[in-house]
This record gives C-alpha cells, sequence and structure tokens, in this order.
C-alpha cells in the first residue's frame, strides 16, 4: 500500500529521497521556506517555516510517514536549536498522532564523541563534542519521549555528486592529513544515504536508531592519498586531525543487518566513479566488525 509521505527540509538529499518514495508509488509531499520555482515532478510542495508555528497552520495534516530532515540557514547553536529541536515539536503539534505512523529523523555521527580509532555502534553512549551533535541529540531523546512510532538515522559525512569541495582542497594543495596516527574517516554516499531512509520508512519492525555510513571506515591519509592519485595531484603534506570530529571506526552492521545493501561500500569506489575515473587496483577490504 503506498504512503503519504511528508519531507520536512528537502534539498539534495530529500529530492533523493523523494525519487525513490514516487518510484515504488508512494505520494510524496516535501515543505521548505521557499520551494524551488519549477518544481520538481511527482512532488507537491509546501511553502513554511519550521521555526515559526504560524507559517504551519494550514499544512495538510494527515500522513503516515514523515521525514525530518531541515538544514539550519545559520551554524550556530541558536540556529540548530530553532530546527531541530523547536522545529521538530511545532511540526509534529499540527500533524494527526492518530494517521502518522512512523517519523524518521535524520541525526549526525556528530552526537560521538572521541574513541581513539575503536569502533563504534548504535550502543556505544552519546557524548557530543560540539553545539551541533548535542542539539541533535536533544532532539532525538524527545522524539523518543513522543507516543508515535521513530526511528533515527545518525548519518556519517555525506559525498556524491555536487559535493566536490575536497577535490579542489586537494588540486589546491591546503589538505593535510594527520599521518603518525590513523584519524579514521566515515562516509556514505548520498545516494546511499537516500536510499538507506526509503528503506528504513519500509521497514516493517525496523529499531529505534540506525548508523548510516559505508562498509569501509578510512584512515584519512589512506582515503585522501587514494583521491589525490586519482586527480593526478601531489599527496597531502603531514599536518593535524581535523578539529571537533574524533577519529572512529562506525559500524553499519545493524542498518546491514535489517536488509540494507550500499551500492557504494567503499568511498574509494565512490568518488573515482564522480571524477569517472576507474578504482585504482588496489584491493577495497570490508571493514565491518
Amino acid at each position: 500500500m503506498s504512503e503519504r509521505v511528508l519531507l520536512a527540509g528537502c534539498g539534495d538529499l530529500g529530492l533523493r529521497v523523494a525519487q525513490r518514495l514516487r518510484e515504488r508509488g508512494d505520494e510524496v509531499w516535501a515543505l521548505r521556506r521557499q520551494p524551488p520555482a519549477a518544481g520538481e515532478p511527482g512532488i507537491r510542495w509546501l511553502q513554511a517555516d519550521l521555526t515559526r508555528p504560524d507559517s504551519l497552520a494550514a499544512l495538510p495534516r494527515t500522513f503516515t510517514r514523515l521525514v525530518y530532515l531541515p538544514t539550519p540557514d545559520r551554524r550556530d547553536a541558536t540556529a540548530y536549536r530553532a530546527i531541530f529541536v523547536d522545529g521538530l515539536r511545532h511540526l509534529l503539534a499540527v500533524l494527526d498522532g492518530s494517521v502518522l505512523q512512523r517519523v524518521l529523523l535524520v541525526s549526525s555521527s556528530a552526537v560521538y564523541g572521541a574513541h581513539g580509532g575503536e569502533w563504534v555502534d548504535e550502543d556505544t553512549p552519546p557524548d557530543p563534542p560540539g553545539f551541533n551533535g548535542a542539539t541533535l541529540l536533544e532532539a532525538e531523546r524527545w522524539l523518543a519521549g513522543q507516543p508515535l512510532r521513530s526511528v533515527v538515522l545518525r548519518l556519517a559525512g555525506l559525498y556524491g555528486p555536487g559535493r566536490t569541495q575536497l577535490f579542489e582542497r586537494l588540486r589546491a594543495g591546503t589538505v593535510q592529513v594527520p599521518r603518525a596516527t590513523p584519524h579514521w574517516a566515515n562516509r556514505i554516499h548520498v545516494d546511499d544515504a537516500a536510499a538507506a531512509i526509503a528503506h528504513l520508512l519500509a521497514l516493517p519492525d525496523p529499531q529505534a536508531c540506525y548508523l548510516g555510513v559505508d562498509d569501509t571506515p578510512l584512515p584519512l591519509d589512506v582515503l585522501h592519498d587514494h583521491l589525490a592519485r586519482l586527480l593526478g595531484v601531489p599527496a597531502p603534506a603531514a599536518g593535524a586531525p581535523p578539529p571537533g570530529i574524533g577519529s572512529k571506526r562506525l559500524s553499519n552492521a545493524r542498518l546491514r543487518a535489517s536488509g540494507f545493501v550500499p551500492r557504494w561500500p567503499d568511498a574509494r569506489a565512490g568518488y573515482a566513479a564522480l571524477l569517472d575515473t576507474r578504482p585504482s587496483s588496489h584491493p577495497l577490504p570490508r571493514r565491518v566488525p
């Protein structure tokens, strides 16, 4: 049976989710502060501001699924709280909870702290080092306390079409990577992230939380050296680890066990495809515990 799905916040990731939902016959609505002028085939656009409850009053109320994936207009604590905590409360206050069968909150691996390169999964206690992770964790916990069936998907770093800043920085020679001690990076292709969201919306009996990440955590120097070779530029210089991002290896074992299979299990192959370049002949091992 088709679902009536609201995507609250619908940028690049949301549009990719919408495509998958439409392909399986779901009715897709999308809410943005400023919907695109040309629209998008098959999406019913709604204009509202999640931080302004008055703008939500006229929204349709009877959705069977909600995906909450907005983007703050600024990267500071006030903007994050307004959109992820207050905005979620405002929206759920106007939707019909008797019809709404599932809420999926797109969160982030930023809820975890530094783990010294150890494996991290959904049972690892959160310890967010920054305001972004702390705010998302607050939203997760508030949602878990509501009388609704909800799922949290904690995404790792997204990459994919249009997300080429790393390529430009490598070409410019401005990237530095830690080399003395491995600093682990965790990635997921944006199309796999969208597919994971669609998968969890349809899963008959999902667990409360999943990590959205590919199969293969990589030390930053390994990943960036590989990309430099693909680009034909010098390897990055040695430098300090990125600030505020702990070294850890995220496990997707729970998401995999639910039946999800990523198209891009290793970011080296995924990045190579973006460059329309064949991956190197080095083996691409899975590193899931």
